[in-house]
């Protein structure tokens, strides 16, 4: 079996806050991409609380032994809100992953973060600020990142999905069932050169 699809990463790749299945499991945006895009053998590693850590540990050595044509990563969130953050480590492993799958000639795409601080409830002014300006310097190394190595990026800083509260779970965190359709539509748009 030839996996034409591999996906890595966090709750975001696995599709928490899509629509749950009967085993349990979400429908996420992965699985309606590989339908828009008419894929049949797809691999979803994408596990709930992953960091970019746990991608390199445990996720990418069996994404690169599928050699798949086409890579997802979505990954970085859980290292952005965690309090023993550590910027070296999270671009470092970025970086590590990023160029591991483009060095086998796949075609690679990934996410940058929307303003999931704006979104989660609780959290002090000083929180909140501190961490939006930890998601704006990931982002520009993310799509400084991306654009050095050829891997598309889908941005989410600044778009309709992002400011519109039915995207996304009641956490602020996760896309909606609603939300995970218009991810898989967007990222079928920048593989096929529509955006």
């Amino acid at each position: 079996m030839t996996i034409e699809l591999m996906t890595i990463g966090d709750s975001f790749a696995e599709g928490r806050g899509g629509d749950t299945l009967p085993d349990g499991t979400f429908r996420g945006w992965v699985p309606q991409l590989a339908e828009r895009l008419d894929l049949r053998e797809v691999s979803n590693l994408g596990a709930f609380g992953a960091t970019t850590q746990d991608v390199v540990d445990r996720q990418l050595a069996q994404a690169l032994s599928c050699d798949a044509p086409l890579y997802g990563v979505t990954v970085g969130g859980n290292d952005l809100v965690a309090r023993d953050f550590d910027p070296e480590v999270f671009r470092g492993n970025l970086r590590h992953t990023l160029t591991s799958l483009t060095l086998r000639g796949a075609r690679v795409f990934t996410i940058n973060w929307p303003d999931i601080p704006g979104k989660v409830p609780g959290l002090s002014d000083g929180k909140r600020r501190a961490l939006r300006l930890r998601f704006a310097d990931a982002n520009d190394f993310m799509n400084k990142l991306a654009a050095e190595l050829g891997v598309l990026c889908y941005d989410m800083v600044d778009t309709a999905l992002t400011r519109d509260p039915a995207m996304w779970a009641p956490d602020g965190m996760h896309p909606s069932p609603a939300g995970h359709q218009v991810i898989a539509a967007e990222f079928a748009a920048l593989l096929e050169g529509r955006q």
